[in-house]
C-alpha cells in the first residue's frame, strides 16, 4: 500500500494538475515573458524582447498568442506612430504572481547554494 504525504488529496490527481498546468506553461520561455510582464506590469513587446535573453521576434509573437489564447495575458494596440502593443496579466493571469514570486525566490536561493559549493569545491585542495 502506498503512502501518501497528505491524506486529504489524490496524489494522481494532483499529477494530473501539474500536467495540466505546465501544458499551458510549456516551453523554453513562457515562464520568463510572464515573469517580465508580472514584473513590470505593462510591458511592450520590445521590452518583453530585451527582458527575455535569446528569444526571436518569432518566437515571442508565437508565444504571446498562446498565452493570450489561454487567458493570461492582455493584448492592446496603442494609438502611436508607429502603433504599438502592449501586454498585461489579466486578472486570471495574476493568479500566477505566486508562482512567479515564489520561482524568483527559489532561483536566488538555488544561485546561492550552487555559488557556495562552487566555492567550497575550490577552497578544498585536491588530494588526488
Amino acid at each position: 500500500m502506498e503512502e501518501y504525504i497528505c491524506n486529504n488529496i489524490d496524489p494522481k490527481k494532483e499529477v494530473r494538475a501539474v500536467h495540466d498546468a505546465m501544458d499551458v506553461l510549456n516551453g523554453k520561455w513562457k515562464i520568463s515573458i510572464i515573469s517580465s510582464i508580472c514584473y513590470y506590469n505593462k510591458r511592450r513587446f520590445s521590452d518583453i524582447l530585451n527582458d527575455v535573453n535569446g528569444i526571436s521576434n518569432k518566437m515571442l509573437s508565437k508565444e504571446l498568442k498562446e498565452l493570450e489564447i489561454n487567458k493570461l495575458i492582455k493584448r492592446t494596440v496603442l494609438e502611436t506612430q508607429p502603433i504599438s502593443v502592449q501586454y498585461q496579466l489579466t486578472e486570471y493571469g495574476l493568479t500566477l504572481k505566486t508562482i512567479i514570486n515564489d520561482l524568483a525566490a527559489w532561483g536566488i536561493q538555488h544561485r546561492k547554494v550552487i555559488i557556495a559549493d562552487m566555492q567550497n569545491k575550490r577552497a578544498i585542495p585536491d588530494l588526488a
